[in-house]
C-alpha cells in the first residue's frame, strides 16, 4: 500500500536511521500553514549527499515542527555533470530558467551580464531558493549550485578548458545542433545562452578564438533565450544525459509534486 507524503524537503542536516531533524521556519510555515501538516505525516528528505529518506513528524509547535527519519528510500547516486551559463532575462523569466534548468538536470547555474543584458541585478540568494524548490519538486537527489553573477570577460577567463561550452549562435554561425553531439566526444560539458538582444559581435570573436567552445545552430527560428536554453539543454540530455533512465515510483512512497 502506498504511503502519501504531505512534502518533499531538502534539508542540510545529515541523514540517518532514527535521526531527528528540526526543520527551518520557512519549512514548517509550509508544512504546518500551507500543507496543514501534523503530526505522523510523512515527509520525504534528501540533502544532495546521503540520498532520499523518508521521514514523519514527531514533535509539532507554533512555528515549527521535528522529523525523524525512518528509512532510506533511494541512494545517492551520480547525476549530470552539467553547467548552464546564461544571461540574466527580465522579469520572471530568469526564474523560469533556474526552474526548468533544474529539472532538466543542471549541476550548476551561472548568471553572466553580457554587452546586451537587459538586466543589471540579480539576487543569488533567492535564484538558490527557486532551485531548492524546483529540486524538491522534480525528484532529483541534489540542488543546482546558484553562483554569485559574473561578467562575460570572468566567465571566459574562469571557464575549464577541460569543460566543453556549447553556445547557440542565432547569427547562423554554428553548425546545426543534432550534427554537434553526434560527433562530440563525452566530456564535461557547458552551455552558454545569450541574452535575449543576442550575443555582442566583439562577443562572438572571443568565442570563436576559445579551443574548448563550438557554436551551435537552433534552427530557422529566431527563439527566446529562455527557450533556446531549454532547447539546448534537452537536445544534450536526450543525447548524453540520463534521459534512458526511467523515473522510480516503486518505494512506496508518493507526495504531491506541486506546490
Amino acid at each position: 500500500m502506498d504511503i502519501k507524503a504531505k512534502a518533499r524537503l531538502f534539508v542540510s542536516d545529515t541523514l540517518k536511521s532514527t535521526a531527528e531533524i528540526n526543520v527551518t521556519a520557512y519549512q514548517a510555515h509550509y508544512l504546518l500553514r500551507v500543507l496543514r501538516a501534523k503530526k505522523d505525516d510523512h515527509i520525504i528528505l534528501f540533502n544532495g549527499y546521503d540520498g532520499e529518506w523518508a521521514s514523519v513528524i514527531k514533535k509539532v509547535t507554533k512555528k515549527n515542527c521535528r522529523l525523524r527519519v525512518k528509512k532510506q528510500l533511494r541512494k545517492q547516486h551520480i547525476e549530470s555533470d552539467l553547467w548552464l551559463a546564461f544571461a540574466p532575462l527580465k522579469k520572471t523569466k530568469t526564474d523560469f530558467v533556474i526552474e526548468k534548468a533544474s529539472e532538466l538536470g543542471v549541476s550548476r547555474l551561472i548568471p553572466v551580464f553580457t554587452e546586451n543584458t537587459n538586466t543589471s541585478r540579480v539576487n543569488a540568494e533567492r535564484l538558490r531558493i527557486i532551485a531548492i524548490d524546483s529540486a524538491e519538486q522534480c525528484d532529483r537527489l541534489t540542488v543546482a549550485d546558484v553562483t554569485e553573477p559574473m561578467t562575460f570577460a570572468e566567465l571566459l577567463n574562469q571557464w575549464p578548458n577541460q569543460r566543453h561550452l556549447l553556445v547557440p549562435d542565432e547569427t547562423g554561425g554554428g553548425k546545426p545542433i543534432k550534427l554537434v553531439l553526434e560527433n562530440m566526444q563525452l566530456s564535461p560539458q557547458g552551455i552558454l545562452i545569450g541574452p535575449e538582444g543576442g550575443f555582442a559581435r566583439s562577443e562572438l570573436d572571443a568565442l570563436k578564438t576559445l579551443s574548448f567552445v563550438t557554436l551551435v545552430s537552433l534552427g530557422p527560428r529566431i527563439l527566446r533565450a529562455e527557450t533556446a536554453a531549454i532547447a539546448t539543454l534537452a537536445c544534450y540530455q536526450a543525447a548524453y544525459g540520463d534521459w534512458n533512465k526511467k523515473p522510480r515510483f516503486n518505494d512506496g512512497y508518493t507526495f504531491n509534486a506541486r506546490k
